[in-house]
């Protein structure tokens, strides 16, 4: 089993900052098919667990809802060995929530296309 690299800040992807646009589920999966093995992405900032639960998140609802939908569609591109998930530790209860892609499963076309819309 070879040995994985840290990944280093240039290495990962921000799609969305602290006051920057939202990751929605259609730009995790437009990155998921254009993304070489081993590119990063943050899709999250925080502590995903607390963000996502509407009792006792700090985000407005439509940002819950959208952190959920993505989460959840990270964890289906996971599924679907599109994608490594890893979190890296930012501080107390602050973590990056990182999807790493994956080399793509066979031919592309068609049975990418299908994976990834099962994943979204």
């Amino acid at each position: 089993m070879g040995h994985l690299s840290p990944i280093t800040e240039a290495e990962v992807v921000p799609l969305h900052g602290v006051n920057g646009p939202t990751l929605d589920e259609i730009g995790l999966a437009a990155w998921i098919a254009q993304a070489e093995p081993g590119e990063a992405l943050v899709y999250h900032r925080g502590f995903l667990a607390v963000d996502a639960t509407s009792v006792i998140s700090k985000l407005p609802a439509d940002r819950q809802r959208t952190l959920q939908l993505v989460a959840a569609a990270a964890r289906r591109a996971a599924e679907q060995n599109l994608v490594h998930l890893v979190q890296s530790r930012l501080g107390p209860d602050a973590f990056a929530y990182i999807a790493v892609a994956r080399p793509k499963p066979g031919p592309s076309g068609a049975a990418l296309s299908m994976r990834l819309l099962e994943a979204a």
